[in-house]
């Protein structure tokens, strides 16, 4: 009794090394490739669909039939469905032989919202028709069409934030007449950047009410000489050097610089556990933009900033969502 489960467990391995050897494909589909992944022989799968076996019977009938009655008519169309459907199993595993995976695109999105993941694929010399694609939670149709790029769309879930392997797919075929179906698994090493989601609501950032404001005492140092436009203050009219020129110059005189709105400081955030500082520096940092105001933001181990405008906002959305 006490050797039953070593060779239980050689047994065991044996049998996955002749898997390996094998079904190469059945064994490691749920395993990440890089891309490009190319669809070959030894990973498609093709069985005849519930159309197909009712139609086999139907053949089956027809068959016994010509040959009881000895009727040749009845034999040679009997034949010809026959020739027919198995030529029809071939198209549908040509229909997915050769075809390529050349990438997976997706832009980040924020955790709880739908990902738009694009994949553009190569027909491989000849069209592909009647595509289906499932997986991500949702399924879609696509043809590949030689010498252009063929781009297909799917939503996938998010849940948290980081780094989000994309889950494997499946894409079959039961073109041209139903009769079989031939799929095969695709799982490229790919994954997406999901942004925290920010929190509801809450206090607004320090220093948010003072985003607009300028200091309205002027520099004393002259910046430069300009037109005049309507408006302008008369005491900033340049008369001496006007005077050799056919306009009015106004003088400009150096402005103290903008404040920086928001300084968003995770060391202030007290009071709140690890998420919740993350939650609320994310919706700090999409009020500020959505404002288009400038924000410093200043993290355990990094600051970023002061600076404004989309860029900025990615980088400082994707530093929130690889924190630790």
């Amino acid at each position: 009794m006490t050797n039953g489960a070593p060779d239980d467990a050689r047994m065991a391995g044996r049998l996955r090394q002749w898997a390996e050897r094998r079904l190469p494909a059945l064994t490691r589909m749920k395993t990440p490739e890089a891309l490009p992944v190319e669809l070959g022989r030894k990973r498609i799968y093709i069985l005849p669909t519930g159309f197909g076996i009712g139609f086999a019977v139907v053949l089956m009938v027809m068959l016994v039939g010509a040959l009881n009655y000895a009727n040749n008519s009845a034999l040679l169309l009997t034949c010809l469905l026959g020739g027919v459907a198995a030529n029809s199993m071939l198209v549908a595993f040509r229909n997915l032989d050769g075809l390529r995976l050349l990438s997976v695109r997706a832009e980040p999105v924020t955790a709880g919202d739908m990902a738009n993941v694009r994949l553009e694929m190569d027909a491989a010399g000849r069209a592909r028709s009647a595509l289906r694609l499932d997986g991500y939670g949702g399924a879609t149709h696509t043809r590949v069409i030689p010498q252009t790029s063929s781009l297909t769309e799917l939503q996938v879930p998010t849940q948290a934030r980081g780094w989000m392997p994309l889950p494997r797919l499946r894409i079959w075929t039961s073109w041209p007449f139903g009769l079989f179906r031939a799929w095969s698994w695709l799982h490229p090493e790919v994954a997406i950047l999901v942004y925290p989601a920010p929190e509801k609501s809450g206090p607004p950032a320090r220093g948010a009410d003072d985003a607009h404001q300028r200091d309205a005492r002027e520099g004393e140092e002259l910046a430069g000489l300009r037109e005049y436009r309507a408006g302008d203050p008369i005491k900033h009219i340049a008369w001496k050097l006007s005077a050799r020129h056919h306009d009015l110059l106004v003088r400009e005189m150096d402005r103290p610089a903008l404040h920086d709105a928001h300084m968003l400081d995770w060391s202030v955030l007290h009071g709140l556990d690890h998420e919740q500082r993350i939650a609320r520096l994310a919706r700090w940092i999409v009020e500020a933009h959505a404002q288009g105001l400038r924000w410093t933001l200043h993290l355990p181990s990094s600051t970023l900033g002061p600076a404004g405008g989309s860029e900025h906002y990615h980088r400082c959305m994707a530093a929130l969502a690889l924190l630790p």
